[in-house]
């Protein structure tokens, strides 16, 4: 059997962006490394994990495009349901999130908006399906 068990962004302040998540999500730390270049938060059944750019260095040693604000964003998103995606934005901007889009409603009837995290990661916020 195959589980999707997490996904690691690679960030400049591991401590930094953990506060964010927790700010702006409400997620709970799960696990800090003694040395603070490893995290994860407990977000559901999918643990978001944090590793610092100099950890992930040492893991790939032909490098890897740096997640930042002055890039574009990647062409992957991490998503977050919520029944109230309005006030999930604002709250997630109030924590230092930058909107890429307000909410809308697509065609088949679920509501979706888009904010990048202090680190340039892209994020959908948005009710669930179904």
């Amino acid at each position: 059997m195959i589980k999707f068990a997490y996904t690691i962004l690679y960030v400049s302040d591991v401590e930094k962006s953990v506060a964010f998540y927790e700010k702006a999500f409400q997620f709970t730390t799960k696990f800090i490394s003694p040395d603070s270049t490893y995290a994860e938060l407990i977000t559901g059944e999918t643990t978001l994990s944090f590793a610092h750019k100099s950890l992930a260095a040492s893991n790939l040693p032909e490098g890897f495009q740096e997640s930042s604000l002055s890039s574009k964003p990647f062409a992957i998103e991490i998503g977050f349901t919520t029944d109230d995606v309005e006030a999930l934005v604002q709250q997630s901007i109030e924590a230092g999130a930058t909107l890429v889009a307000q909410p809308k409603q697509k065609p088949w009837g679920q509501t979706v908006a888009y904010v990048r995290d202090i680190d340039g990661f892209l994020i959908e916020l948005c009710t669930p399906m179904g």
